[in-house]
């Protein structure tokens, strides 16, 4: 269920923009209601239609059907989540979305470009720049914001990340799969690369290697995620909850990483 208080952000978006709730972004509504986007996405089951569904229940008409790209979007990133890249043609993806394969086209150009649109609406990367743009704030606070959005990308419905980073180790040699795996990781880790860059320049960072810096900080988390789901069947293993290994993980790159300030 699409908690109150977004159902009410969404309305004050639309309204504050003079046009029907089924065409705000959702990043709008998430600005409104005070949370990230991937929050935002977690918060409504990883689905516009569940957006515009409550909004409808709660007496409001959200507006008329939504675009053919918002459903093409909706439909692939349950493709992907479900069955994986392989599973992403256009014919099911118009199938999904209740369009023809021309509108596919017509809205996106070709797979490719519908491929890195899920992946834009989906993933970690603009919630990651927000907090990188942000006033500055303290290093481990900054480390444990982009660790919990992380999580966030890996664990909320639709799966897209965790599907996109399967597929492209799975298939090493396949041209598409590479491609979207590198469209949809190398935008973050440039970005947290010039994070740290400005970082070490400033003395709360060592001065290392970016590259192994950068998996320093990411990988754990990336490998902890994407992997929980498997560790969750094994009875010997006993996971902590999402805040306390976010904790672990930020307390393991600060002390690998960050000049103490006595040492700055």
């Amino acid at each position: 269920m699409v908690p109150e208080d977004v159902v009410k952000a969404a309305l004050r978006a639309a309204q504050m923009r003079g046009v029907p709730v089924a065409e705000v972004p959702l990043v709008a509504v998430a600005e409104e209601a005070g949370i990230s986007r991937s929050t935002l996405l977690r918060r409504i089951g990883g689905s516009r239609a569940a957006l515009d569904d409550a909004v409808r229940a709660a007496g409001v008409d959200p507006g008329g059907q939504l675009s053919v790209r918002e459903r093409a979007i909706e439909a692939t990133a349950g493709l992907l989540g479900h069955d994986g890249l392989k599973a992403v043609t256009l014919e099911r993806v118009a199938d999904g979305a209740q369009c023809s394969v021309h509108s596919l086209y017509a809205a996106f150009g070709g797979r490719d470009a519908l491929l890195y649109a899920v992946y834009e609406r989906y993933s970690p990367d603009v919630d990651v720049d927000i907090v990188l743009d942000a006033p500055q704030q303290e290093l481990r606070e900054t480390v444990r914001s982009i660790f919990r959005i992380v999580a966030d990308a890996f664990q909320h419905e639709p799966r897209v990340l965790p599907a996109i980073i399967a597929d492209a180790l799975a298939r090493p040699g396949d041209p598409a799969a590479q491609a979207v795996y590198h469209k949809a990781i190398s935008r973050m880790v440039e970005n947290v690369g010039r994070w740290i860059t400005a970082e070490i320049a400033a003395g709360r960072l060592r001065d290392l290697p970016l590259l192994p810096l950068v998996q320093q900080m990411v990988g754990p988390v990336f490998s902890y995620f994407l992997l929980s789901p498997i560790y969750e069947r094994f009875n010997q293993v006993s996971l902590p909850n999402p805040e306390d290994a976010i904790e672990t993980f930020t307390e393991a790159f600060l002390r690998a990483a960050a000049i103490p300030p006595a040492e700055a």
